[in-house]
């Protein structure tokens, strides 16, 4: 899921507590497995299904935890049979191998316990009080790792965690990146104020424990908000931002940049993607909701053409950076709203032969849709976050020209009731 729209359908520009909280709720057939799914999941084969998480009660998570995986995935093959069986037959969901620590990104919030002791967690849901969590069976275990050394170095630095009630102290969250592929960390620490004492000794401190940390990075949120990321801020180790590989693809991740949490099963979706957009060479291809460009790069390499469009400014820099970072010279980024750009296309009898639509989970609105239907392309590859909101797109797009050949449904957040979906339609001739 990548967004395009405006900055409030992007809670992955900018993520919320909240969002962070959902993120970390959303914790069968596995014949397409990626060159990195052998690599990297070798943890979660100890890992038995027996509500093996020590705070599941308390964190009102992940909604399948105590139900064994193949259940899961046959539960969320029903749902995407009932919901969009009347479009096309429904392939059987590809799920993971070892569906443990799989996500490449990793939140703590920090606070004192009654003890006085240092904690980091989540919030109740609805509070400001911190649940500790001291391993969580859905994110990456080095992260994990790196936030538990973080919380037992703020003593000896004399670093306070804030208090989101009184508006006292420093230290408010913790965000951890991995690039599953590349190894790089990212290290970003969110304070209530600019300055962190002995910032270059704290660094030193946490790269001896974690020498395979790349950057680190001071962010400012001075705000009384639910979200966790401010807009100030700084690298005081390294560059500021990381790099990770997808499908062949180099890709550059700040912050406050959109990449898919479980790369493992993005490879599988994006590969699906582009097996459904039979790219031959000779297409002209729109990425409607091109985001940090992941989809329309990967696509380019098989395409003649390649336009993205994407309304974040600060998406559309990640995008053309990408693209050179790629040496890709035939992928055109633009910021603007990818409708109307469509309609503009079409009025100039401009053609495309494949777009591909990856909405966040509200899916596209009519307008948008009709400007697809104005465009006109041979193939139209969506890829869905939402099976509700997919039923709804489809059946605009079935009535007005267009038939669903393929759905694939993708498990990228095993425990959790989300799916991922990816279908193929074609223009009736």
């Amino acid at each position: 899921m990548r967004s395009q729209k405006t900055s409030s359908d992007r809670p992955k520009k900018n993520a919320s507590a909240t969002a962070v909280r959902n993120a970390r709720k959303c914790a069968g057939q596995s014949g397409q497995k990626s060159k990195i799914q052998n690599k990297k999941q070798k943890d979660g084969k100890q890992t038995k299904n027996k509500s093996a998480c020590k705070i599941d009660k308390k964190c009102g998570g992940c909604q399948f935890q105590k139900m064994p995986y193949k259940e899961q995935l046959k539960r969320k093959q029903k749902q995407e049979e009932q919901l969009l069986g009347r479009f096309c037959k429904v392939s059987p969901i590809i799920g993971m191998e070892h569906p443990y620590f799989y996500r490449n990104k990793v939140h703590a919030v920090f606070d004192r316990d009654k003890k006085g002791n240092v904690i980091s967690g989540i919030y109740a849901e609805g509070t400001h009080r911190v649940i500790a969590v001291e391993e969580c069976l859905i994110e990456d275990k080095k992260s994990q790792e790196i936030i538990r050394t973080i919380r037992e170095l703020l003593p000896s630095f004399k670093i306070k965690t804030y208090n989101e009630d009184t508006e006292y102290g420093l230290l408010r969250h913790v965000l951890v990146r991995r690039g599953f592929e590349t190894g790089e960390i990212m290290v970003v620490l969110v304070l209530g104020s600019p300055i962190l004492p002995s910032k270059n000794n704290f660094v030193k401190a946490l790269r001896k424990v974690h020498p395979e940390i790349t950057t680190v990075v001071l962010n400012v949120n001075n705000k009384q908000t639910s979200m966790v990321l401010g807009e100030k801020e700084k690298p005081i180790y390294g560059p500021g931002f990381i790099k990770d590989k997808l499908c062949g693809c180099t890709f550059r991740i700040s912050p406050k940049s959109f990449y898919q949490v479980n790369p493992v099963q993005t490879e599988v979706l994006y590969n699906t993607a582009m097996d459904y957009a039979e790219l031959t060479g000779k297409e002209t291809v729109i990425d409607a909701y091109c985001g940090t460009g992941t989809i329309g790069l990967i696509a380019a390499k098989n395409a003649k053409k390649v336009i993205g469009v994407e309304l974040n400014k600060d998406a559309v820099k990640d995008a053309r950076i990408n693209a050179k970072e790629n040496g890709i010279t035939n992928a055109e980024i633009y910021a603007g709203d990818a409708g109307r750009f469509m309609v503009d296309m079409a009025s100039k009898n401009q053609k495309a032969d494949v777009v591909f639509m990856d909405p966040p989970r509200a899916g596209s609105d009519e307008k948008f849709l009709s400007s697809v239907i104005k465009l006109g392309p041979k193939r139209v590859v969506y890829v869905s976050c939402n099976p509700e909101t997919l039923a709804r797109d489809l059946k605009y797009l079935t009535r007005h020209g267009y038939q669903a050949v393929k759905i694939q449904p993708v498990d990228n957040f095993p425990f959790c009731d989300h799916i991922e979906t990816v279908v193929k339609l074609v223009r009736k001739k």
